[in-house]
């Protein structure tokens, strides 16, 4: 784009945050005017005295979900350049805005990316897909636990897939390192594994930890609401169905504005196994998508209106040229 005015980038940057603004609230709008409530139900439990603790649980959780968020984007970015708490958190915040508007939440990479030169923007994408690779991999270990767990309860797949799932895990895992030397466009996953090498052992000891923090975050933000409405399953148990719900609902594609709708039909289909009232999970699985996707929004939202990620490279530009 170095055949544009800088005026005519400007206008084109303002009218992409704009767009993206507009159409994540636009997804979030026309879901919530979708869904229905049950407010009799909440109106019961708002009532018990043992409300205000519940809520000042899910405060704290909700905090932590994201904040965990951050300081592994930190502990990440810094491989490019130190950031700050509050630089990593507009960062976070605005790439999650940029993610609700794609499959899958694959904007995210992009807005982060926003925020680094030319130059570094293929690390900045490879280093946020560390970061959620590691936050994949234990959704998919501890979601099979649990799927299993289930599964051994109440039989409801049959043995024979099991078997058959595994063979095709193994095989596909068995041909990524068979063919990890062939090159793609200049990209291979021995050129993936040795850069992956070359980051401090420290720095993903913390990605890691951080990573299975926020994993146990998550799943208790789950645990405390559905306790919250009274539903009365045993702790591992309640896990191993969040765990489950959690795997099945994140490996079927789909776009973040409606990824309550997809996690509250699996869950539907698990908890009926418990006898778990169905406006319960509909009212569990909204209640995340609101404290974990569309507060976050907000507030990514308002960051992408009033800062310009690009500033920072055209001050890095004026200085060199001086």
């Amino acid at each position: 784009m170095k055949f544009l005015s800088p005026k005519i980038k400007q206008f084109l940057s303002l009218l992409l945050k704009f767009i993206v603004v507009g159409l994540a609230f636009y997804f979030i709008q026309s879901q919530l005017s979708e869904k229905e409530w049950n407010w009799n139900i909440i109106q019961q439990q708002w009532e018990k005295p043992k409300a205000f603790f519940y809520i000042i649980g899910l405060v704290v959780l909700t905090f932590l979900n994201r904040f965990i968020e951050i300081l592994k984007w930190k502990n990440l970015a810094q491989i490019l350049e130190p950031i700050s708490v509050w630089e990593s958190t507009k960062q976070v915040l605005i790439g999650i805005t940029f993610g609700i508007v794609t499959p899958n939440g694959i904007g995210e990479y992009a807005g982060k990316a926003w925020f680094y030169p030319r130059k570094d923007a293929g690390k900045a994408i490879f280093l946020n897909a560390v970061c959620n690779g590691i936050q994949v991999i234990y959704s998919v270990g501890f979601g099979l636990i649990g799927t299993l767990y289930i599964n051994h309860l109440h039989h409801f797949i049959p043995t024979t897939y099991i078997y058959l799932f595994f063979g095709v895990l193994l095989a596909v895992v068995l041909l990524i390192f068979s063919i990890k030397n062939i090159s793609i466009k200049g990209f291979s996953l021995q050129a993936i594994f040795k850069y992956l090498g070359e980051i401090k052992k420290e720095i993903h000891i913390k990605n890691i930890v951080l990573a299975f923090l926020r994993y146990v975050v998550l799943i208790h933000q789950y645990y405390l609401l559905y306790r919250f409405f009274d539903v009365d399953i045993a702790y591992l148990t309640l896990l191993a169905v969040v765990a489950s719900i959690y795997l099945l609902a994140s490996s079927l594609p789909n776009f973040q504005a409606v990824d309550f709708a997809l996690k509250g039909s699996v869950a539907i289909f698990l908890f009926g196994f418990f006898g778990v009232n169905e406006w319960v999970i509909a009212l569990v699985a909204t209640s995340i998508w609101l404290l974990n996707l569309v507060i976050p929004i907000t507030i990514g939202s308002i960051f992408l209106l009033l800062f310009n990620p690009k500033k920072k490279e055209f001050l890095n530009q004026v200085e060199i040229e001086k």
